[in-house]
């Protein structure tokens, strides 16, 4: 489906190699972007607090993931001054628009899972 131009960006067509919308897609359709805005759905959270949510990522690949969340006006980064520093992530009104079609997503994969012919189950 291709949209109306606009200023920012021209015609909209995400199978088009050009397109900003692959940036986006791109950073959506990552597993732990999901899960990152999914875990703040429910108000913000700090860091550790995330973490543990996102059981099986590392402290670095959450902050690339959070970092890039906030590049893209997804979420909000608030520093509290405080001994220590207390900062906590929230969805910005566009992070909310965003967690109801990955929440369909999240959602129809574990209601499907055991649709798929192979599934890799983790160690343990």
């Amino acid at each position: 489906m291709t949209h109306a131009p606009t200023e920012a960006c021209g015609p909209r067509d995400v199978y088009a190699a050009a397109c900003p919308c692959r940036d986006m897609l791109d950073l959506l359709a990552n597993k732990w972007s999901a899960l990152a805005l999914g875990a703040l759905e429910e108000g913000p959270r700090r860091f550790g607090e995330i973490r543990a949510r996102l059981q099986g990522i590392s402290p670095k690949v959450l902050t690339h993931t959070l970092r890039r969340l906030e590049e893209h006006g997804l979420i909000d980064r608030t520093i509290y001054p405080a001994v220590p520093l207390h900062v906590e992530y929230s969805l910005t009104p566009l992070g909310h628009d965003a967690c109801e079609p990955l929440a369909q997503l999240r959602d129809w994969v574990e209601v499907n899972i055991d649709r798929f012919p192979k599934v890799l189950l983790p160690a343990g």
